[in-house]
């Protein structure tokens, strides 16, 4: 079998010496033995076809043919696969074949030479001559190892390197570019032999890219909601949650803030809700990391007000704020808590600062400059110790805010300037961005913390949108989901600091545009379930919460390899003066692992599964006399294994062996005629019932065409004429009865008369089938 990526018309024949091929809609012949191949059909109009080298192949991958299709506005490469299950070079696939060093010169040409060109194996490991390069792509420049030369040969490397990376017009929009050198050898995934040889072919993959995303039941939403604030700052999540309650920003005046309990679900009173009085529009918002009460809200007012909410929760209007911070001259549009210092906030604003916060105090402590335009983001570093930017000016930022209030790096960012979010991944060795190109559309760009102007590492470009995608990173897992407002997919990546960067997995998509998406604590996560991911979804009436599991058979263990340590985010490592003093920390980790719950990597290994027998056991051919001598043997030894006496056990002079043996062959032979009466008779009766059939193959046959020809089936029209029997007179009467009270002059409709007609039609001609029946019947058969 052979495969064909995509389908096209065209007709290959084998040979036995080689492969050719023919144009659309034309047929090769060739003298000598061959037979044809495959036949495709072509989407294009065929312009021309040229067939690729075959020094050019990925004969790792089976790949056995590559053709260039010419169309009007393309050129389209055809590979051709045969399906193998071993990962390794197939000799029979790939005999030696013509190489690329010349033979001889002109000169000796012209003299009368004669050579041929030295033959090459496509073997990987047994090539002479440098391989196969190919001007769409360039060059790659051999490393160090590849420089020296080997005695051990690499098996799972590809043959076909000009061919190894595809073109970037070939290039699938989710396939990422790498733009710099990668930062270690190994990505940390351990994989077996086999493994290792498919992702030398496939790539690597994510152990999450089977991840599925599950709304949950309606119990657990919170439904009703009316009046939101759907037009945030695009700089803003449009709503935050923590593990106990959500706030959000409502469309009426004053700037007021809805806060919901999570813990209570269900449908909320049409009455109006208890809400924060802020005075101004809000920009943005966010709760204080270490006090599940306390909430920072902006306001186009240039003013932050925190608000402490009861622990009961809200059940009041509140229209005085515990504290306000002042400073800022222009609109703030960003809020980040401090990650492991307690009371410490930043914010930016329009007026092109950053203002670092001691809230304890109710003051501005630092103030951070540089920017030259507006600021899309920030983010904390996982440490605390720097700050990273994303500006409209192009540029992207890191700062130690305690040590200078200018930037430490600086480097290019995104190329669109409608937006851009910037978060810390992997450990804080990397800063993922999340922009716009020049052609508007959403890519992300993944950066070295170390080099922040050395560009990017890698950039990934996934869609065209208008919005803004919003990053939510889960460190423990190295995943991101990604999604913008008004966006009805997640995308889900796997990120790792070296080549090749990001690796897909399933993404979630819901059937209605959501307004904001938040990734809640990772404590929230039903680890039995292996739940990784718990998120809220804020829909136009509606919060519902999403859960993203990860598909395991043995679930009754603990999958310690989904689920490490995870930093205690809720307890602050440091005071605000402390960390304002210089003062540096680590989180505290806590295990997710239930006390009653084994992990799965000490769990015992399952026993190997019962082999089947092989099937020669079964297809092995007996001849007859074994076949006799075992089931004598098998009936010899039932009737020796019986307890209770038979009347020949008490004759004397015969061997019980023997008589075992007789009336064995007794009933062997009475079973042998029994089964071959049997037999006559079964043929005998299947012919009869092939007879019967075919005769009534052919009367059902000639029903249904009359009935496709009429348009109504026989039971049809035996109802339209309320006629139980197929019966002449009683078909007459009835039609006659029926056509006249449906006339038009008595209130009837032509329509209803042409089916009266119609039934009478299709009656009459069942009636003509079952007459010639009966006289086929009736006649002789032929001898």
């Amino acid at each position: 079998m052979i495969h064909l990526i995509p389908p096209w018309f065209c007709i290959f024949w084998d040979l036995g010496s080689g492969v050719s091929d023919a144009p659309a809609g034309s047929r090769l012949q060739a003298p000598g033995p061959g037979g044809k191949v495959t036949q495709c059909l072509l989407e294009s109009v065929l312009q021309g076809v040229a067939l690729v080298p075959r020094r050019a192949l990925a004969v790792m991958g089976c790949e056995v043919l590559r053709v260039l299709q010419l169309s009007d506005t393309a050129v389209v490469p055809i590979s051709y696969h045969v399906p193998r299950k071993a990962v390794e070079f197939h000799e029979d696939l790939f005999p030696d074949t013509a190489g690329c060093v010349p033979a001889s010169d002109p000169h000796a040409w012209w003299a009368g030479s004669n050579q041929q060109v030295q033959r090459v194996s496509l073997h990987p490991a047994c090539r002479p001559h440098p391989s196969f390069t190919s001007h769409l792509v360039p060059p790659a420049e051999p490393t160090p190892e590849e420089a020296q030369p080997t005695e051990t040969p690499v098996g799972d490397a590809d043959p076909s390197e000009g061919f190894s990376s595809p073109p970037s017009w070939l290039t699938s929009p989710s396939t990422p570019s790498s733009l710099g050198p990668s930062l270690s050898s190994t990505s940390g995934i351990s994989t077996s032999p086999s493994q290792r040889s498919l992702q030398s072919l496939l790539g690597p993959s994510s152990k999450f890219r089977h991840a599925q995303g599950t709304v949950l039941h309606r119990d657990s939403h919170i439904t009703n909601l009316k009046g939101l604030n759907l037009t945030t700052p695009g700089e803003s999540d449009g709503f935050c949650a923590n593990w106990q309650r959500v706030a959000m920003p409502l469309l009426s005046s004053g700037g007021q803030v809805a806060v919901l309990e999570l813990r209570k679900p269900g449908r909320l009173p049409d009455t109006a809700l208890p809400t924060l009085q802020n005075g101004a529009a809000v920009t943005d918002l966010a709760w204080d990391p270490f006090d599940p009460h306390h909430l920072a809200v902006a306001g186009e007012d240039a003013r932050i007000r925190l608000w402490r909410v009861p622990p009961e929760g809200l059940e009041e209007v509140l229209t005085m704020p515990e504290a306000v911070l002042t400073g800022h001259t222009e609109k703030i549009y960003s809020l980040r808590f401090h990650p492991l210092a307690a009371d410490v906030l930043a914010s930016s604003s329009y007026d092109l600062t950053i203002r670092i916060w001691d809230l304890k105090a109710g003051a501005e402590r630092l103030r951070l400059q540089g920017h030259r335009d507006q600021i899309f983001g920030l983010a904390w570093s996982p440490d605390g110790r720097q700050l990273a930017t994303v500006c409209k000016d192009g540029h992207l930022r890191i700062y130690e805010p305690r040590g200078s209030p200018e930037p430490l790096q600086e480097g290019p960012g995104p190329e669109g300037a409608r937006g851009a979010r910037i978060v810390w991944v992997c450990d804080g060795h990397c800063l993922l961005v999340s922009g716009f190109d020049s052609r508007s559309e959403r890519q992300l760009l993944l950066y070295s913390a170390e080099a922040l102007a050395s560009g990017p590492l890698a950039v990934l470009g996934l869609d065209v949108a208008p919005s803004t995608l919003l990053p939510s990173y889960d460190p423990d897992t190295r995943l991101v989901l990604l999604t913008g407002k008004g966006d009805t997919r997640v995308f889900l990546y796997e990120l790792l600091p070296e080549a090749p960067f990001f690796l897909e997995c399933n993404s979630f998509t819901s059937p209605d545009p959501h307004k904001g998406f938040i990734l809640l604590p990772k404590t929230e996560c039903d680890v039995r379930e292996v739940e990784f991911a718990r998120c809220l979804r804020l829909r136009q009436t509606s919060l519902e919460p999403v859960t993203f599991r990860l598909p395991r058979v043995r679930k009754e263990f603990f999958q310690d390899d989904v689920f490490p340590d995870t930093a205690v985010s809720w307890e602050p490592v440091l005071s605000a003066e402390a960390w304002l003093g210089g003062a540096n920390g680590q989180p505290r980790l806590l295990s997710l692992q239930p006390p009653d719950m084994t992990p799965v990597s000490q769990a015992p290994r399952e026993g190997p599964a019962r082999r089947a027998l092989s099937s020669a056991l079964y297809l092995e051919e007996k001849s007859d006399q074994q076949k006799k001598e075992e089931l004598l043997s098998a009936m010899v030894a039932k009737l020796g294994n019986r307890v209770d006496p038979l009347p020949q056990d008490s004759f004397e002079g015969v061997d019980e062996d023997e008589w075992a043996k007789y009336l064995a062959q007794i009933i062997v032979m009475g079973v042998q005629v029994v089964g071959r009466a049997f037999a006559r008779a079964l043929q005998q009766e299947f012919a009869a019932s092939r007879a019967a059939a075919d005769a009534r193959g052919r009367a059902g046959h000639q029903s249904a065409a009359a009935s496709n020809l009429s348009g109504l089936s026989l039971q049809e029209a035996q109802q339209i004429l309320n006629v139980s029997k197929l019966s002449p007179e009683e078909i007459q009467k009835n039609y006659e009865h029926l056509f006249k009270v449906n006339d038009k002059s008595v209130g009837g409709s032509f329509y209803l008369q042409s089916k009266v007609v119609r039934a009478k039609e299709r009656l009459e001609e069942e009636l003509r089938i079952q007459a010639q029946e009966d006289r086929e019947r009736e006649q002789p058969p032929k001898t």
